[in-house]
């Protein structure tokens, strides 16, 4: 069974940067897409990057060119790293496993995630 344990979730001000880790277990990592998603107070979940065993990835257009998803094969971690965050950033971070290897949107095990809040 899929375990996937998120970190590094906290308070920073507007501008600021964190750097989200994503521990996996219970399966083969390295053979499988994976992606970060998030979900802000009172809103429905949303998809924030996602990264292929091919490392190809790609960005919701909110998050493009401030966010960056990587993986790390040898360790079974996926990472997020968030800069230039912006208030409208806050929720709860989860990472996601995909069914498949290369198509990261379609999940099948989500851990349980970790708060970001990002307000001066």
């Amino acid at each position: 069974e899929a375990q996937l344990v998120e970190s590094g979730g906290g308070l920073v001000q507007p501008g600021g940067s964190l750097r989200l880790s994503c521990a996996a277990s219970g399966f083969f990592f390295s053979n499988y897409a994976m992606s970060w998603v998030r979900q802000a107070p009172g809103k429905g979940l949303e998809w924030v990057a996602g990264i292929n065993t091919m490392l190809d990835t790609e960005y919701a257009d909110s998050v493009k060119g401030r966010f960056t998803i990587s993986r790390d094969n040898a360790e079974n971690t996926l990472y997020l790293q968030m800069n230039n965050l912006k208030p409208e950033d806050t929720a709860v971070y989860s990472c996601a496993k995909a069914a498949n290897s290369f198509y990261y949107r379609a999940f099948d095990a989500r851990g349980q995630g970790t708060q970001v809040t990002v307000s001066s």
